[in-house]
């Protein structure tokens, strides 16, 4: 498994900026945060939980290389599974992402995480505005079914749920056949249908 998951980052990593997308893992300590990250979840006993969601943000992902990440979350988070990976990683600032800091929250007293992923893996922004966020298209989200895809067979899931339509979508489209819950996205009103549904996916 640690081959397979050096060679799927820097499968990542082949991937060229663009005017408007930053690929984080063209830097080698992201890279290495990536590669920490995926070999801890898989090491997790019991099996796997994927949640995907949309993209990488320039407040979290884009800064660690970590999904649903942020390095605050990387530095004081009291989750164990932050604890134990902040140890293994590199983090430079401490900028926070309320997303991120929403799901983790989420995650309070549960020992097992799920496997975080994106439709678009990368962090799409605003052309000659790397500070700014924007939804990624079709075109880039069909693009990258294939580390979606890839991830699944490493990991194999027994659930799979997506953080909003776009990830929903997304892993409906790369992985056909399989049941994906869709768990509403905490912003603009949605935080308290967000707690309700990824407590329905953490249940035992």
């Amino acid at each position: 498994m640690e081959n397979a998951i050096r060679e799927f980052a820097v499968c990542l990593a082949s991937r060229p900026h663009t005017e408007g997308t930053f690929n984080p893992y063209r830097c080698p300590l992201a890279r290495h945060n990536l590669t920490r990250y995926l070999r801890q979840v898989f090491n997790q006993p019991g099996r796997t939980i994927l949640l995907v969601g949309e993209a990488l943000g320039y407040r979290g992902g884009r800064l660690t290389g970590i999904p649903f990440s942020s390095e605050r979350l990387l530095r004081e988070a009291p989750h164990p599974f932050l604890r134990l990976l902040r140890d293994h990683v590199d983090i430079a600032g401490d900028t926070s992402e309320a997303t991120a800091t929403m799901v983790w929250g989420a995650l309070a007293g549960k020992r097992k995480v799920p496997l975080f992923w994106n439709a678009f893996p990368f962090h799409p922004h605003r052309p000659r505005k790397p500070d700014s966020n924007r939804a990624p298209s079709r075109r880039e989200i069909e693009e990258c079914k294939v580390y979606l895809q890839k991830l699944a067979q490493l990991y194999r899931p027994a659930r799979i749920a997506g953080l909003g339509q776009k990830g929903a979508l997304a892993a409906e489209g790369a992985l056909p056949g399989k049941k994906v819950t869709l768990i509403r996205h905490p912003s603009y009103g949605g935080k308290a249908e967000f707690a309700d549904g990824m407590k329905r996916l953490l249940r035992n």
